[in-house]
């Protein structure tokens, strides 16, 4: 995976979220200890480039368990963030179609590069790089603290069939 940046720093405004919290749970289905995003801060739709932050706090779940002692944020939660970068991006211009819910797909080529802890910013950045309507998409993404590249890989996300998970009866046309 190339370490090229997807995006460059100078284009993020931290000071400016284009999607708050609440802004982002229209588009994502998680809540409680899975909401996994603070704020998305830049949303291109020319490039296909998402970008937003998870601020790292002692009342994440994980804390506790994940070491004790020695906090550090669990490598599948970062790609839960980077899965819900993607997947508001998705929902948010309507990639998959009237899809609900995007779940996750696969994961390529992830690498953990350094440690995330408590009172860190973990800096997401994801770029669509093919979708099919309806199906499924597939995004680079890149996690950062401090500026350093702390992970990095792919990410599928696929359109769940949320009437079958449910049991809820398909919606009329």
């Amino acid at each position: 995976m190339s370490k090229e940046l997807l995006l460059d720093w100078s284009e993020i405004d931290f000071d400016h979220a284009v999607a708050n919290l609440d802004e982002i749970r229209k588009y994502n289905p998680q809540r409680y200890e899975m909401e996994q995003l603070t704020a998305i801060c830049f949303d291109d739709v020319e490039r296909m480039i998402c970008a937003g932050y998870k601020d790292i706090t002692d009342q994440e779940f994980w804390v506790r368990g994940h070491m004790p002692g020695m906090p550090l944020m669990p490598g599948v939660i970062i790609c839960e963030c980077a899965a819900q970068m993607c997947s508001y991006y998705a929902h948010k211009h309507k990639l998959l179609g009237e899809s609900k819910v995007v779940g996750f797909g696969g994961l390529e080529d992830v690498r953990f590069r350094d440690p995330v802890r408590v009172g860190d910013r973990l800096v997401v950045v994801c770029q669509l790089i093919k979708v099919r309507v309806g199906a499924i998409i597939v995004c680079r993404f890149q996690a950062f603290v401090n500026q350093g590249l702390v992970a990095d890989g792919r990410i599928k996300g696929v359109a769940l069939p949320v009437e079958a998970l449910t049991g809820a009866p398909p919606a009329s046309s």
